[in-house]
């Protein structure tokens, strides 16, 4: 099939000759097909002149399925970016090149047929309201030729060939981060392989506290401090760094990669709303580990309606007394400050009565989880996500100094957390790559080294089919989240980049992980193999900092404000 006057046919090769002027031609299709999406969204979704949020809410399906066509849409742009990179530095490899090649065959597969938003929800671009006519505009020469011969079983066939020859090297294919990035994420997974991984299987099944000694390490090795200015006892690495950090220690155990997460977004509070004296006075702890801070934000009958909390904080002479309940707390028992969202003005029922405070609690211990006084807790057993346990929480006049209120000011904590949604969620989206990336390494050594019918599992097609699958999502779901750190580390508004990196690297690492158990076969059933733990982590991807439906809400908005 020509474009452009070029011959794009098969060869005995399942790469396709000239890839990227291939990949580079579908863009624009992709891009007209979105906008088009987008058109046809905002003319079913405006009222009197303005995008209605009830219209969108009426209109779930089809705006949920432009947030994930979307969302592809950016995928593509950056597996082009990150394939432009490699082949400039001369590392766009037979691998890289398989890997690209996959993508681009997949994802337009899906964009014409229907994006797989998760295993039960498929959404086409008639939901969207698209006609005929607009979904023809991908009836183009590069993107027939991608559909057709991108992502064949003899491609995805070579590709895992090709990673049996390259099982040792630490991911499927080059990341495209600078050689500095690559030394931090080699360190980081030596220390998962020594530290974590050959105990992380029994902390889940024991459902034990992740130990303080592995919290020590992590603090020396500079997990916790990674982003904090150095003015503040930090290392004032980039949002980068925490991707590849985050990435590596999840993909040890995803316990340990979420440590980091709590400290993420304690400073990215303080940081961003906090006083010069509550800045100095609380960071250099938290990047030193001797502060463990905790998020205190969901409440029993909100969940996602972070706006409606009812928990309440009084002024009481310069101090706060907080009355309310809250839950799924994470690692809530033995930290020692909590950012914890509360109404300050009881007149509001919204978002502008909130306030921010970093309340000082007791570090409790198995004996007495939570001995300060005002405060209770009960644990919320959980399916897996195990090694800081959650919580319910119950607060009855418990006391907050009042320098403790977060920027010194009340009715700002919703604008401040807000303000940390950026970093949070470019971290889960690299924790959730981690989890993939653990879920490609056990089901990959599984099929290796399983014996059915006279040979091993990997030579039969389809599970080599689903490893090569594996290994090509993950590396979409990185390059998209290393985008948004990219955004974030260079001053520039990713919201929307980082739900999208958050909003598809969550439905990736379930993917792995339930096709490696797959892979698995009965044994994947049974508690003692560690395909087990990884589907049960998997799983609250999906749900925690901002569920899949509402992600696809907020983008979907974002992108038609």
């Amino acid at each position: 099939m020509a474009h452009d006057g070029q011959d794009f046919s098969l060869t005995t090769d399942p790469r396709l000759p000239d890839l990227m002027a291939l990949t580079a031609a579908t863009l624009p299709a992709v891009d007209d097909v979105t906008e088009r999406a987008k058109s046809s969204l905002r003319e079913t979704v405006t009222e009197d002149g303005r995008v209605s949020g009830r219209l969108i809410e009426k209109n779930q399906t089809a705006a949920h399925g432009f947030a994930w066509l979307a969302t592809y849409a950016q995928a593509l742009h950056q597996m082009q970016a990150w394939a432009e990179k490699l082949q400039s530095l001369e590392k766009f490899g037979e691998v890289e090149q398989l890997i690209h090649q996959i993508a681009f065959g997949e994802y337009l597969c899906q964009i014409k047929g229907g994006i797989q938003m998760n295993q039960g929800e498929i959404v086409r671009l008639q939901d969207m309201g698209l006609t005929q006519d607009d979904i023809d505009v991908l009836m183009q020469p590069a993107v027939m030729t991608l559909t057709q011969q991108g992502n064949t079983q003899a491609t995805r066939t070579r590709l895992v060939a090709l990673m049996q020859e390259q099982s040792a090297n630490i991911t499927v294919g080059a990341s495209g981060l600078d050689d500095e990035l690559e030394m931090i994420r080699e360190q980081f997974r030596r220390f998962s392989l020594d530290r974590v991984e050959p105990h992380a299987h029994e902390w889940h099944l024991k459902d034990e506290l992740i130990p303080l000694e592995i919290i020590n390490e992590m603090a020396e090795l500079g997990v916790f401090g990674l982003t904090i200015p150095e003015e503040y006892g930090g290392f004032g690495l980039s949002k980068a760094s925490m991707c590849v950090v985050s990435e590596e220690l999840s993909r040890g155990y995803i316990g340990v990669g979420s440590l980091g997460t709590r400290s993420e977004i304690a400073a990215e509070l303080i940081l961003c709303g906090g006083t010069e004296e509550q800045k100095q006075h609380w960071l250099p702890g938290i990047a030193s580990a001797e502060i463990l801070p905790t998020a205190v934000f969901t409440e029993p009958n909100t969940g996602s309606d972070l706006g409606a909390l009812r928990t309440r904080a009084v002024k009481n002479g310069n101090d706060w007394e907080i009355t309310g309940n809250k839950t799924w707390i994470t690692h809530a028992s033995r930290t020692h400050v909590m950012t914890l969202l509360a109404r300050t003005d009881p007149d509001t029922t919204d978002y502008r009565g909130l306030s921010m405070f970093l309340a000082e609690k007791t570090a409790g211990t198995d004996e007495n989880p939570f001995p300060t006084p005002g405060m209770t807790g009960g644990e919320i057993e959980v399916l897996g996500y195990r090694g800081m346990k959650e919580y319910e929480l119950g607060f009855d006049g418990f006391v907050v100094k009042g320098e403790n209120l977060l920027g010194g000011e009340t009715g700002k904590g919703f604008k401040q957390l807000m303000q940390t949604f950026e970093s949070a969620r470019i971290q889960t989206a690299a924790r959730a790559v981690g989890v993939a990336q653990s879920a490609l390494d056990v089901g990959m050594q599984y099929a290796q080294d399983r014996k059915q019918f006279g040979k091993a599992l990997i030579d039969f097609p389809r599970v080599s089919g689903k490893l090569a699958m594996m290994a090509v999502e993950i590396m979409i779901a990185r390059q998209l989240t290393y985008f948004s750190a990219h955004e974030k580390d260079n001053d520039r508004r990713c919201d929307l980049e980082a739900g999208m990196a958050k909003l598809l690297g969550a439905r990736v690492a379930w993917a792995c992980a339930d096709n490696a158990l797959q892979i698995h076969g009965g044994n994947g059933f049974a508690l003692e193999y560690k395909i087990s733990r990884i589907l049960c982590d998997a799983r609250i991807l999906n749900i925690f900092e901002g569920a899949a439906e509402i992600q696809a809400q907020v983008i979907a908005r974002r992108l038609l404000d």
